[in-house]
């Protein structure tokens, strides 16, 4: 198989996604709760999802409108609430997930239909999945819409949340074989990460010794 190479100007937008879905691999998914004005608690997955800054603490999310610039419920809730939760997945958590990606309606709640718990939040009023790993509770901070269709949220996190036994509260290390995180591909496609392996970086100094 030969080489590739295309321009993004020269291919549809569903290209563009099926290319960088499949290249820009494994993700870590926010399985997004958020609360609608009627008290309905909403929750869906997302991929287009990463941690951007610790001073101050940072989430980005990639949001996506339904046909017709309808904006779905986690779009909806979080601009008129401001407030969100992401929870982490990991394999344990990974077939509700897939349950929540369902389109729903708005008046059905995500959390019943995949048979999972919720537990209050503690600095702001959206809960969080009692299942998860880890939950970031989380305050929006700016939304920045790029087309009709597609935002980019930035969030700041007020409070993070982890299941008894992930983290060492002495050295704040979170114990990685407890947790088990699950990573998304492409298509139906997801990862395990247990294959892992360490590598330390090293010092300008070491390297141009190692050179000899």
């Amino acid at each position: 198989m030969s080489a590739f190479t295309v321009a993004f100007s020269e291919i549809a937008p569903r290209e563009r996604y099926k290319l960088l879905c499949a290249s820009v691999t494994p993700r870590p998914i926010a399985l997004v709760t958020t609360l609608s004005a009627e008290g309905i608690v909403n929750a869906a997955p997302f991929s287009f999802f990463n941690v951007f800054s610790e001073d101050p603490a940072l989430i980005v999310l990639g949001l996506q409108h339904k046909p017709g610039n309808d904006p779905k419920d986690t779009t909806r809730n979080i601009a008129a609430a401001g407030e969100f939760v992401v929870n982490l997945v990991d394999e344990a958590l990974a077939e509700a997930m897939n349950i929540c990606a369902v389109d729903f309606p708005p008046d059905v709640s995500e959390i019943e239909a995949a048979g999972l718990s919720l537990l209050p939040g503690v600095d702001i009023r959206v809960p969080r999945i009692a299942e998860a790993p880890f939950a970031l509770e989380c305050r929006k901070t700016v939304s920045m819409a790029f087309t009709p269709t597609r935002e980019l949220l930035i969030g700041e996190v007020v409070r993070i949340h982890a299941r008894e036994g992930l983290v060492d509260p002495a050295t704040l290390r979170v114990s990685m074989s407890e947790y088990k995180p699950v990573g998304r591909m492409f298509g139906d496609g997801y990862s395990r990460q247990n294959d892992r392996f360490d590598m330390r970086r090293g010092s300008y100094a070491e390297w141009l010794a190692s050179r000899g």
